[in-house]
């Protein structure tokens, strides 16, 4: 109930919040899957993907850390969203929620899977049935994996952010813009996942996810400099009241 009163009791601030850990969310996932991840693995070559992860343990380790950073920022940040969104429509607030805890735990599930190549890899001697090129190819197998899941959280997320588009179009304390821009963010995604999943010798990345960075750095930035029309929020707030009395 504190946090609830907290929320209503200063909106711009907890947007403002909101905004800090949707970058963390952004900056964080770029580094762990971009500069980590696509760094290091190399498709079709299990050899070099070993020899890559090996040689760069720290920087592997530390993308890591950052997908589970990702993770809890990104549970604080839907708690936010709902508090500041559900009095716009309660019954779309909560989809957003379920949605995008689909998409979370999914994600988390995948990650485990990274974790796997180390235990391989760096535990050569308990294997000694297995030659070199078995063991690279089994630590190369949840890689694919991951990436896999990684999609698959994608197409709930995608759906998440149509729900965040609609609200904050519905409401009146945010620009309508950036309900545009979420709702194709939210397009772009499964658009993405799927072309993986029917016909992965094709790929649209990176310019199909580029709407995708946009809308969410826009909303994250406005989040951030201006947070939420108050007066605005509070009429909304106040309209809502009245009509659940």
């Amino acid at each position: 109930m504190g946090t609830r009163h907290a929320v209503e009791a200063s909106p711009r601030f907890f947007a403002r919040i909101a905004g800090v850990l949707y970058l963390i969310v952004i900056a964080g996932g770029l580094f762990a899957e971009v500069f980590v991840l696509e760094r290091l693995m190399v498709s079709g070559d299990p050899a070099a993907t070993a020899a890559n992860i090996l040689s760069h343990e720290t920087l592997y380790r530390l993308g890591l850390t950052a997908h589970v950073i990702v993770l809890l920022s990104a549970l604080t940040l839907l708690f936010i969203l709902y508090r500041l969104l559900k009095q716009v429509n309660a019954g779309l607030a909560q989809l957003m929620v379920f949605f995008n805890l689909v998409s979370i735990a999914i994600e988390s599930a995948s990650l485990l899977y990274l974790f796997e190549p180390l235990v391989l890899l760096k535990s050569v001697s308990r294997f000694s049935a297995l030659d070199l090129g078995q063991l690279q190819a089994l630590a190369y197998a949840p890689l694919r994996l991951q990436s896999a899941g990684y999609d698959l959280a994608l197409v709930f997320f995608g759906v998440f952010c149509i729900a965040i588009g609609v609200l904050i179009w519905q409401s009146a304390f945010l620009p309508r813009v950036l309900g545009v821009l979420m709702a194709v963010a939210g397009l772009c995604y499964p658009i993405n996942s799927f072309v993986h999943f029917l016909a992965p010798q094709y790929s649209l990345f990176p310019y199909i996810l580029l709407p995708c960075f946009i809308g969410e750095l826009a909303l994250c930035l406005w989040l951030m400099a201006k947070g939420v029309n108050l007066a605005k929020w509070e009429e909304t707030l106040s309209a809502a009241r009245l009509g659940g009395a």
